[in-house]
């Protein structure tokens, strides 16, 4: 069994290096998420894309806001399945019928959305989970591949699962990776069924993560500039985290006798906020760094000349309203603002220089909610904190854009953020006395004071709503009250 491992990684090299295994571009795209307070209208978002010439994009969940706007556009998509639907989707084949049906087959087809893949799952086997969806991804794989090939998208839409690089580990050294003891019977089915479909591994790769939770993690070797702490793995040299960590998959693939296995990226990216580290600065050399070592075809030491097969960089927009649990910088992960305005230049090498801005946003009016300047502001911390917990302050935090506007400074900002998600109305600018409004904008130096957007009909409760939504499904079906026929 090791030969056999040991050959399939050998021979995939040996083929690229004779090439014999044509060299594909790798694809870049962007992950689309929608967990925003401000959240722009989908077409807008399309146009965005297409003026970007970006033509993969990555959803997470079935939105059919977002899938109308994506008909007709020409722009690849992989539509995800978030994990709280895996028990529904694992224990019933009727469910999935209807989940297709409703999430794939309503969409496809001549002037239709050019969906390619199908996520099951969003990192199910993180650690973190406990194990709580792990027994479930197989089982909801197979009932939404039946319900693929019933509908005539069996051999067209593939699909896929991703995976946190945590989901594999390594001692010291790239070439020891092997996946977590506890998944390689599942990792093993799971790649089967991949390669038997013609699926890509999809993997999220994240430095930034490697570096804000270790503080040993040498910073240059985030990213892709040349480093003084490079690691040595046998005759191969690493000289940044994304090729070690890549390649660490790569070797626990070849041991499970798999290491030809084509591998997307399905969220890589670099925060410009909310942390120490998190930057524009940062964010741009990163980004940039990541986007010229894929274009160069370089590959890694164990896959030589052989990038992975697509790119997605997270994320497209900021979402505002994405939990902190991880971190300030969850909601700051975004090359465009929540506004769809490019944040800093970036050559995506797709045919424009530098990114373009959305077109057309509506925007409320040029109005700001600011600390009232004659009146006490002794008893304003509880109103900051009533303010601070619905609309997004974490640009205020240590390492935040924000951190040294001062006090009086801080309190506008959390007015200002508040009076924007509750769409500029007046007496959300109150604060009993402690607010007023101001056409002057308050921004300083890089923090910026944001004004909303007016599209409020659609908001950062998709998801619950869709969750509850198939949950009603799920005790539908289990009392055979439920018709298919609907």
């Amino acid at each position: 069994m090791l030969e056999l491992r040991f050959s399939s990684g050998v021979l995939f090299l040996w083929l690229v290096c004779c090439g014999l295994v044509p060299m594909v571009k790798s694809g870049i795209g962007v992950n689309w998420g929608t967990i925003s307070s401000h959240r722009l209208k989908p077409s807008t978002v399309v146009d965005l894309l297409r003026e970007n010439k970006i033509s993969k994009v990555k959803l997470f969940e079935a939105d059919s806001d977002v899938l109308r706007a994506l008909m007709g556009s020409g722009i690849q998509v992989m539509v995800g399945i978030p994990n709280e639907m895996l028990p529904l989707l694992s224990s019933s084949t009727a469910a999935a019928d209807l989940w297709v049906r409703q999430n794939v087959s309503a969409y496809v087809g001549r002037g239709g959305a050019d969906i390619r893949f199908v996520a099951v799952g969003n990192e199910p086997f993180l650690s973190s989970y406990n194990g709580q969806f792990e027994n479930l991804v197989m089982p909801a794989i197979l009932n939404i591949q039946q319900s693929l090939v019933k509908a005539n998208l069996g051999g067209y839409i593939k699909l896929v699962v991703p995976c946190n690089a945590d989901a594999y580990q390594s001692s010291a050294l790239p070439s020891q990776g092997a996946f977590r003891p506890e998944l390689t019977q599942i990792m093993t089915q799971l790649v089967q069924f991949l390669n038997s479909n013609g699926s890509p591994f999809v993997v999220n790769i994240y430095p930034f993560l490697s570096l804000y939770n270790n503080g040993d993690f040498p910073q240059e070797y985030a990213f892709f500039e040349g480093t003084t702490h490079a690691v040595q793995d046998g005759s191969n040299v690493y000289t940044n985290a994304f090729d070690g960590n890549y390649d660490t998959l790569v070797a626990a693939l070849v041991k499970l006798g798999y290491g030809q296995m084509p591998i997307v990226i399905g969220e890589i990216g670099w925060p410009s906020d909310g942390a120490v580290g998190a930057n524009i600065t940062a964010a741009k050399v990163f980004n940039q760094g990541l986007i010229n070592h894929i274009a160069s075809n370089k590959g890694t030491p164990l896959r030589p000349n052989a990038p992975p097969m697509d790119v997605y960089i997270f994320s497209l927009l900021d979402e505002g309203a994405k939990s902190t649990l991880p971190g300030n910088f969850e909601r700051h992960w975004g090359i465009f603002s929540f506004d769809g305005q490019a944040k800093y230049p970036l050559n995506l090498l797709l045919g424009n220089k530098e990114l373009k801005n959305a077109r057309n946003v509506e925007y409320l009016p040029s109005r700001w909610c600011v600390a009232n300047p004659s009146s006490d502001l002794t008893n304003v911390v509880n109103h900051m904190k009533l303010a601070c917990s619905v609309a997004d302050c974490t640009t205020l935090n240590y390492g935040g854009s924000c951190n040294e506007i001062g006090e009086k400074g801080n309190i506008s900002y959390a007015f200002n953020s508040y009076y924007q998600l509750q769409m500029q109305d007046s007496q959300s600018c109150d604060f009993d006395g402690l607010g007023m409004v101001t056409f002057l904008d308050p921004s300083v130096g890089d923090c910026r004071f944001l004004v909303g957007v007016t599209d409020k009909g659609s908001d950062s409760s998709t998801s619950q709503t869709t969750y509850q939504w198939w949950i009603l499904v799920l005790v539908m079906i289990l009392h055979g009250t439920f018709w298919l026929s609907m």
